[in-house]
């Protein structure tokens, strides 16, 4: 899958580095400076790199912590995410990752440990009653977890926080490590999740929908927290009657009882990211129908989110309680 993997040169003889360049056994190992040399270098064709990416194994400085805007949480009193990751294995259309960043290659940064040092730095001087972590925002958390094994890492020191809830973020089936592990009450492993008529076009590389539904039987069985992330909801041709059959196939299949929380949004993008995906795309002129924009987003407008959002909040609410419901906008 992967073919080359470039290693800065402070970090070529960790012991990391080289459990993962062990796994991938890659056909080229360049070493390099530092991963900027690489992952940010100008004029780099998105579309074409995707379809052979890279690795990049580098170090992370700073910044291990980022405040998660207050309208995207579901319900703890100060909210984080962090990014062990850059970028994707999956290639999906409206993913805001290829408008932010130039290069579709993969980085992963090995130095767990810092990561983990800023996570408990939080927890001890936080005075909140519960603290949320969200790992997934710049990349899938799951799906190169058998190459990294950030996951594994991250459970083994964090269970020991009841005050906490970590989640990992994914539309992956790599849950193998999980259900070898006894579940911890403070993770929450949240799938997003699409109709298959929306996975089809838009979400390219990514595990059809009754593969997700059946990892999430298996984790649900196993005693794990499961979270649903409708988000972004597509507003497409048939829209109501997609996410019917959606919904309904969903909350019949998996325990609804045993879900830990669901979020629901509607297409929204920053403009700049938006413009840089519908030039590399333009044949999907479908999905951008019905957008506004404004000096810095990019939306649907306020009469069609307000029809996803109200249709979809009523259809999840006949199976699940809206207390586990949150909007994000």
């Amino acid at each position: 899958m992967i073919d080359t993997i470039y290693v800065e040169k402070k970090i070529k003889n960790l012991k990391k580095t080289k459990d993962i360049c062990k796994l991938v056994r890659p056909r080229n190992l360049i070493v390099c400076e530092n991963y900027r040399e690489v992952f940010n270098v100008k004029n780099q064709n998105f579309k074409i790199q995707k379809q052979k990416p890279a690795l990049i194994l580098a170090k992370k400085y700073k910044s291990f912590l980022n405040i998660v805007p207050k309208n995207f949480t579901i319900g703890g009193d100060e909210n984080f995410y962090f990014s062990h990751m850059l970028n994707c294995i999956y290639d999906c259309r409206y993913c805001f990752l290829q408008g932010m960043l130039r290069s579709a290659n993969y980085v992963i940064f090995i130095n767990y440990k810092d990561f983990l040092k800023s996570i408990e730095e939080k927890i001890i001087s936080s005075n909140a009653k519960n603290i949320h972590f969200f790992s997934g925002y710049d990349c899938d958390s799951l799906a190169l977890e058998p190459i990294s094994k950030f996951g594994k890492y991250m459970l083994k020191n964090l269970k020991k926080y009841p005050n906490i809830i970590l989640e990992f973020r994914t539309k992956s089936t790599q849950i193998n490590f999980l259900l070898k592990k006894i579940p911890h009450p403070n993770v929450v492993i949240a799938f997003s999740i699409s109709p298959n008529e929306i996975i089809n076009i838009y979400e390219n590389k990514t595990p059809k929908l009754l593969k997700r539904l059946n990892a999430i039987k298996k984790l649900q069985a196993a005693g794990w927290k499961i979270g649903l992330r409708f988000d972004p909801i597509i507003y497409c041709e048939n829209f109501k009657q997609i996410y019917k059959n959606f919904f309904e196939l969903i909350f019949n299949l998996i325990d609804k009882n045993r879900v830990h929380s669901m979020t629901i949004g509607s297409f929204r993008m920053p403009k700049n990211f938006y413009t840089k995906i519908s030039n590399l795309y333009p044949e999907k002129v479908d999905f951008f129908m019905h957008l506004k924009k404004d000096e810095q987003r990019v939306f649907y407008k306020k009469e069609v989110e307000d029809e996803i959002l109200l249709f979809c909040r009523k259809s999840i609410e006949k199976y699940v309680d809206s207390s586990k419901l949150f909007i994000n906008r």
